[in-house]
């Protein structure tokens, strides 16, 4: 026979455990949205830049993991005459920003000007482009020619047709003196929800003066 004492410590037992396993269903259970707000909170305050210096009168925000590319990388994949200034790519090589520079007869009293050009040369570049924003907007203090667009490029190579290859980007122009500076940053087309909002970050962080 059981005593009493007995039965009541069964029972005490019986009990917890199946609180705890009450309370472990209820956090498997919501454990997706838990990790939803854990994330949102982790980006709260916006992606990470570190303040990095271009030239004597130039900084930008450069996002945490990217890394500069030294100069044999930038010759190796930007084979033009006159090199960006610095390039930053992510840890996996699929994301990059550039800032260039170069001699320009344009003021900065051009910018409708050159927004109509810059647009119209991207427009041939590609085989499409959807243009997202395509504006004259000031950012600390100085005004910046904006082009952000997804463009799409057929691949030809090896003498096929393979699928078309598509990019999201956002560039962005300012004139100083007489010099042009060029901020580019690229990433897949099916990476921009990812990539936009670091993107607009970088590109608001530049100080030029």
């Amino acid at each position: 026979m059981f005593s009493a004492g007995c039965f009541s410590g069964r029972f005490r037992f019986l009990f917890t455990l199946l609180s705890a396993m009450s309370a472990a269903f209820r956090f498997f259970r919501f454990a997706p949205l838990l990790l939803l707000l854990a994330a949102l909170v982790a980006f709260a305050d916006g992606p990470k830049l570190r303040k990095t210096t271009v030239a004597k009168n130039l900084t930008i925000g450069v996002p945490e993991g990217f890394a500069a590319l030294p100069d044999d990388g930038i010759a190796a994949k930007y084979p033009a005459q006159r090199r960006p200034l610095a390039v930053f790519t992510s840890l996996n090589g699929r994301v990059d920003m550039s800032v260039a520079q170069k001699p320009t007869t344009f003021s900065n009293r051009d910018y409708a000007l050159l927004l109509k050009i810059y647009k119209a040369s991207i427009q041939n570049m590609y085989g499409k482009v959807k243009f997202l924003r395509e504006d004259i907007q000031t950012i600390n203090k100085r005004d910046f020619v904006v082009l952000e667009f997804v463009s799409s490029v057929t691949d030809n190579r090896r003498g096929g047709t393979l699928a078309p290859i598509r990019k999201y980007q956002f560039v962005q122009y300012a004139i100083e003196g007489d010099q042009l500076y060029v901020f580019t940053f690229d990433a897949p087309a099916d990476e921009q929800a990812q990539w936009q909002p670091t993107a607009r970050e970088i590109m608001s962080s530049v100080v030029l003066k």
